[in-house]
């Protein structure tokens, strides 16, 4: 499904932005190795629904600028981007939903700007001090996340026998054909793991600030990269309201293997 985008200029780098619908915004945000088609599934429903959606390729990803060096994907480059992003289309305040790396992008968004942040739907991942405080199950689960740190050597092997090592770990059939078309792009892969690379600090620390704006968490019992834990003690976090969904049976990539629930959570969340 292809849907109206534009090219904006954000601080250093160019994105790929789609725009659809008019009315209350809402931005949504993907995570890795994905692009904003992730949210195809949900897109027609949040624009008959009355929303403005704003689906950014955030930078390295999609059909979105690479950012130069490892340095480039540190999160306050991608805040900051996101920032930059709403100013650059007039909007004052969103409704923020983020999956993956693009819930880590939100959270800190929320945390560092709740001015522009009317509420937060985290799908899979929680705040990241209850991330890091997932137990061990957590860590094993997020080992890959060491992994990627071998620069060089990641990208050879995960490249490998037709992508083999990423089919493997990613376990999601459906979209491998788009990962793959993606990431066989000069730089891509790269990009991609530089999001791991610029922010290892960020998955482990557990000294961030406590939310302050409504935020509902969701996660799913398929997820193979997660722990519900870490989703469910995200309310402690949340000064100013939480709310938990969980989806039994969706895998890490809810909003395709189960979008009907998740369009009918985010509907009933973001009004």
């Amino acid at each position: 499904m292809e849907f109206n985008s534009r090219r904006i200029r954000v601080n250093d780098i160019e994105l790929n932005v789609v725009v659809e619908g008019e009315g209350p915004d809402v931005l949504l945000l993907h995570g890795f190795p994905d692009d904003h088609a992730v949210w195809r599934r949900q897109i027609p429903a949040l624009v008959a629904a009355g929303y403005r959606v704003i689906a950014p390729d955030t930078r390295g990803c999609g059909a979105s600028e690479i950012a130069p060096d490892v340095r480039g994907y540190a999160i306050d480059q991608l805040v900051a981007d996101l920032v930059a992003l709403l100013d650059a289309l007039g909007v004052g305040k969103a409704r923020v939903v983020g999956h993956d790396w693009g819930a880590i992008q939100g959270w800190q968004l929320a945390i560092r700007h709740p001015e522009r942040v009317e509420r937060l739907v985290a799908l899979s991942v929680g705040h990241p001090n209850a991330y890091a405080r997932a137990g061990l199950v957590q860590k094993l689960r997020g080992y890959y996340v060491l992994l990627i740190q071998l620069r060089g050597l990641m990208e050879f092997l995960s490249t490998r026998s037709d992508f083999r090592m990423l089919r493997r770990l990613a376990g999601c059939q459906e979209e491998f054909p788009r990962w793959k078309a993606l990431l066989s792009r000069p730089g891509r892969l790269t990009a991609g793991f530089n999001y791991y690379r610029a922010n290892v600090r960020l998955l482990f620390a557990a000294d961030y600030p406590a939310v302050r704006v409504p935020v509902v968490g969701a996660w799913s019992s398929g997820d193979r990269f997660l722990v519900e834990r870490q989703m469910t003690n995200s309310g402690r976090y949340c000064a100013a309201g939480w709310r938990y969904e969980r989806l039994d049976g969706p895998d890490h990539w809810l909003q395709l293997s189960a979008p009907g629930e998740v369009n009918a959570l985010l509907l009933k969340h973001l009004a």
